[in-house]
């Protein structure tokens, strides 16, 4: 399989957000057959209404899906607001409804201190699930993360924790390449059986 590609998505429009700075330095870290980058248009979205879920998109729309398209997988950053994901972020999912995300791997990184964050989380959970995404647990981390780690470059340099983000990574994409290998050889065996049968 050829160089996999990983859409970074972060849940939060805040400056400094911790959420941006794990996946701006998931971008900036260097992976064999991984390259990940970060969807910084969230901001741009209009607000979701079905009736406007037609050609021609709005072109904000568009690149997300676009993008969404181009991805082997997406990794998820969402902080937490009033008990639930932020409405900016919850617009961008509403978006996906349409096309992108159908059948495509999925996880997500938790940055909040302690077990912060859990009713996001849970209900971030639900909406993928109802998306028909392919949720990787085993590239679901949480991995608290202080403003104070956040340098004025926007990422974190503290060596632990930027192991754990290439770990999720890795996890990530490893299973990427073992679906798309039980696929092939599925294929395989299919084809095998119509060539007996004849």
């Amino acid at each position: 399989m050829n160089r996999l590609h990983i859409l970074l998505i972060s849940g939060s429009l805040r400056s400094g957000s911790t959420n941006s700075a794990a996946l701006l330095t998931a971008a900036s870290l260097t992976l064999d057959g991984v390259s990940a980058r970060m969807y910084q248009g969230m901001g741009n979205l209009p607000h979701f209404n079905p009736d406007d879920d037609a050609e021609p998109l709005h072109p904000a729309v568009g690149d997300l899906r676009a993008r969404l398209d181009a991805s082997d997988a997406v990794l998820f950053c969402v902080p937490e607001y009033a008990g639930a994901l932020p409405g900016s972020f919850k617009n961008l999912l509403d978006w996906t409804v349409g096309g992108g995300t159908y059948g495509k791997p999925v996880a997500w990184i938790n940055t909040s201190a302690g077990l912060g964050a859990i009713d996001a989380h849970e209900s971030l959970r639900r909406v993928l699930e109802r998306t028909g995404t392919d949720i990787v647990d085993t590239a679901c981390a949480h991995i608290p993360v202080r403003p104070q780690m956040v340098g004025a470059d926007g990422l974190i340099d503290n060596a632990a924790i930027r192991e754990r983000i290439a770990g999720v990574l890795l996890a990530l994409s490893d299973h990427v390449r073992e679906r798309a290998q039980t696929t092939n050889e599925t294929s395989l065996d299919m084809g095998y059986a119509e060539r007996t049968d004849v």
